[in-house]
């Protein structure tokens, strides 16, 4: 098992540990579906959807061994991908 912060950045799924961190806190990342801290643990099976700026990506993890990781062994399977839409701005919305 690895703890949850420490898989992203080591499946290159997010560049640093602190983001990585930062995006958990502030729910971006979702393990399971559930709100989770950084120091929970994954396991192999899990499912773990990310919000990017752009797009949300469900991943289903297929290592949890951080040596495995470390020597860049398949991390996950994409399971979902899709984009985020922009809201429209106020300027797009008029009144009649």
């Amino acid at each position: 098992m690895i703890r949850l912060d420490k898989f992203l950045k080591l499946s290159r799924l997010v560049k640093r540990r602190t983001i990585a961190q930062e995006m958990i806190e502030v729910g971006a990342v979702r393990l399971n579906g559930k709100k989770v801290k950084p120091s929970r643990d994954v396991q192999e099976g899990d499912e773990i959807e990310v919000s990017y700026a752009k797009k949300i990506l469900t991943v289903k993890v297929l290592t949890a061994d951080e040596t495995l990781l470390k020597r860049r062994a398949e991390a996950y399977e994409v399971m979902a991908e899709r984009a985020v839409l922009p809201e429209p701005s106020t300027e797009d919305q008029k009144e009649f």
